[in-house]
């Protein structure tokens, strides 16, 4: 009951939100396309955060033993700092999600309010094509989210292992789970440049300015 409540609460207050900006002339279309571009904003960061940690799993392989404190520092370090980019993505996803949601539930209740039916055949094609391309974005954005929390998971393991095992040993122990996470990395990067490149293309579809078509 409680979470049914705080939802219902919730809901009205993003409610209170979209009309408080729409009084200034923000529609919700817009706060989509803000979202999204905030969240390739996110992604791009990430990415390169987790680009940098795989350079650091490459260097550290090859670490003298009087190195590994720095270099355990530089890769908590590292970690700490894709943490708090994966949050911020994952945030910013369920904030596309909500605005969305939005959008296209007044979309499709405003097709009744047309008299004009080519207007209204016109509109309701290009809602469609938003809804196809909205759903391509999101599947997108939650398979690259997904890859996330599983490569943090493996790197924090590596993290805790070389901070209680400061040697070399370690490091040639290690080597191996060194050179799997490198490849889950680049996996993961390549997610998330597929994924730009769908928000991209859901923005330029979003914003397209399209002539009307005559009565």
């Amino acid at each position: 009951m409680l979470n049914l409540i705080r939802g219902f609460l919730s809901k009205k207050i993003r409610n209170v939100y979209y009309s408080a900006r729409e009084s200034i002339g923000e529609h919700k279309r817009d706060i989509v396309v803000a979202h999204v571009e905030q969240a390739c904003v996110g992604l791009r960061e990430t990415k390169n955060e987790f680009e940098d940690a795989l350079e650091r799993f490459k260097t550290l392989v090859c670490v003298n033993e009087t190195a590994l404190d720095h270099k355990y520092n530089l890769l908590n370090r590292q970690y700490q700092f894709c943490c708090a980019k994966s949050e911020a993505v994952s945030n910013r996803i369920r904030a596309i999600e909500q605005v969305s949601e939005a959008l296209f539930k007044e979309w499709e209740s405003e097709l009744n309010e047309y008299t004009n039916r080519n207007l209204r055949s016109h509109s309701k094609q290009q809602l469609k094509l938003a809804r196809q391309n909205y759903a391509r974005l999101i599947k997108s954005m939650q398979k690259a989210e997904a890859k996330i929390q599983p490569v943090l998971a493996a790197f924090k393991d590596q993290v805790l292992y070389l901070k209680h095992n400061l040697n070399a040993q370690a490091i040639a122990a290690l080597r191996h789970e060194f050179i799997e996470i490198g490849i889950d990395i680049s996996q993961l990067i390549r997610a998330m440049e597929q994924t730009i490149t769908e928000a991209s293309q859901f923005v330029a579809v979003l914003t397209e300015q399209k002539a009307l078509p005559g009565r």
